[in-house]
């Protein structure tokens, strides 16, 4: 049974330079595909010739201030084989769109929306890319790093909060130290604290 840096390596072969040279950092193996145009022939290789017929999470990262901005991480697993394969894509501001994986894996279809909703990643070829969270309409993708921790108010009266969103005394912020765990606790700090 070949390892997930073999089964890795396998995938650097089949695709050449397309692939990074692969990772492993606790355990864990990543590879990044360097053309996000080809991350679905990718996954798809993935799938059916090494295995991996089990999409664990697709999830993105705000690389803000940096380009390209966003991280997108599929977290592969085989039941069969049990090896685990992460495989990481990145897409910049101009152009932040994705072929969908859905067609590989039908589990991407709810996490591909979540990336659209919460950071407007868009998904070309997506069955029903649309909000699973936020309301059709709403302007903004709250995940974004340049989200305000507040909130903002929205624009349509009488949906969800005309005002910006109440933190209950937000933003949080968590103070080193303390004489214990009580006053170490995420809460909101005065100035004089």
């Amino acid at each position: 049974m070949p390892t997930s840096l073999e089964l890795a390596g396998q995938l650097r072969e089949k695709f050449g330079d397309l692939i990074s040279e692969p990772l492993e950092f606790r355990g864990e193996v990543t590879v990044t595909v360097t053309n996000p145009e080809r991350i679905a022939e990718v996954c798809q290789h993935a799938k059916t010739a090494l295995g991996f017929d089990f999409l664990i999470d697709l999830s993105s990262v705000d690389n803000y201030g940096d380009d390209p901005r966003w991280t997108v991480v599929y977290e592969l697993s085989g039941i069969g084989h049990g090896r685990h394969l992460r495989l990481k894509t990145s897409v910049g501001e101009e152009r932040s769109e994705l072929p969908t994986v859905s067609q590989v894996w039908r589990t991407a279809d709810w996490h591909e929306r979540e990336a659209y909703d919460m950071m407007g990643i868009t998904f070309s070829g997506h069955p029903d890319l649309r909000r699973i969270l936020m309301w059709e309409g709403y302007p903004y993708y709250p995940l974004r790093k340049d989200f305000p921790l507040a909130g903002k108010p929205t624009v349509l009266p009488d949906t969800a909060f005309t005002l910006a969103a109440p933190l209950e005394g937000g933003p949080f912020v968590t103070l080193p130290g303390g004489k214990d765990s009580a006053a170490r606790e995420p809460r909101v700090r005065t100035p004089e604290e």
